[in-house]
């Protein structure tokens, strides 16, 4: 048996993410890949990824592991791979693992990074993949309400999770940076909860637009606040997964 690990890229404008519920959608990334590696493999393999990406999002580096017991070669599985994949997914790397490499399990921390176009014209090439806008934040206030979410806290008012378990979650860090193009929010994290990166990025970008206060977060914490709605997902990329 072999432990294969790949690494993807993938547009995710047309997919309902990377992974739905049985029976809800089979139009997902680990979908597609499930149904070349079968037609390679002639196997029912297992996919475990780094992390579970929302309906839209796209990734610069995603990380999957699957066990199979074909001989291929890592270079020939990533041949093949790319050669029937969608255009619009891409494995950059394959390699075989240590038996014990999970891709779920090992990850050890995740950044996501959300792009915000504030060039004078929307930019028609780059619109599937930036949310613009119209007004131009104000970064050194975003940054000062970004610190209060540094460390570790209840994210569960920062998330649309409805599970009943632990939503302590560890922030590790956040970056705000732009030019006059574009404002990039990086946020890398232990884990994050469902649609904690864009919710994040919509509060970010409503206190640097002056709708919300930069002090709003610790309100947001405690309930006695809402956060702002999630960020359009076009915006949103997973961009490393640290093991």
């Amino acid at each position: 048996m072999h432990n294969i690990k790949l690494t993807l890229e993938y547009d995710g404008s047309r997919y309902q993410g990377w992974q739905r519920a049985a029976g809800e959608s089979t139009n997902t990334v680990s979908n597609k890949l499930l149904e070349v590696i079968h037609k390679m493999t002639a196997e029912d393999v297992e996919l475990y990824c780094g992390a579970r990406t929302e309906v839209g999002v796209h990734a610069y580096e995603q990380t999957v592991s699957f066990k199979t017991t074909s001989d291929m070669k890592p270079y020939e599985i990533q041949q093949y791979l790319n050669r029937y994949l969608p255009m619009d997914i891409a494995v950059l790397t394959a390699e075989e693992m240590p038996e014990r490499f999970h891709a779920s399990l090992n990850a050890v921390s995740k950044t996501y990074l959300y792009r915000i176009a504030i060039g004078d014209v929307p930019s028609v090439f780059e619109r599937k993949y930036t949310y613009y806008a119209f007004k131009t934040p104000d970064i050194t206030v975003m940054q000062q309400a970004a610190i209060q979410l540094i460390g570790k806290h209840d994210f569960k008012n920062f998330s649309t999770v409805k599970k009943s378990k632990s939503t302590e979650k560890e922030m590790y860090e956040i970056k705000i940076y732009g030019d006059a193009d574009e404002i990039q929010i990086s946020m890398r994290a232990k884990d994050f909860l469902h649609n904690m990166p864009r919710i994040i990025a919509g509060t970010l970008l409503d206190i640097g637009l002056g709708k919300k206060k930069k002090e709003c977060i610790e309100a947001i914490f405690s309930g006695g606040e809402s956060a702002s709605a999630p960020c359009d997902p076009k915006g949103l990329f997973l961009q490393e997964i640290e093991y």
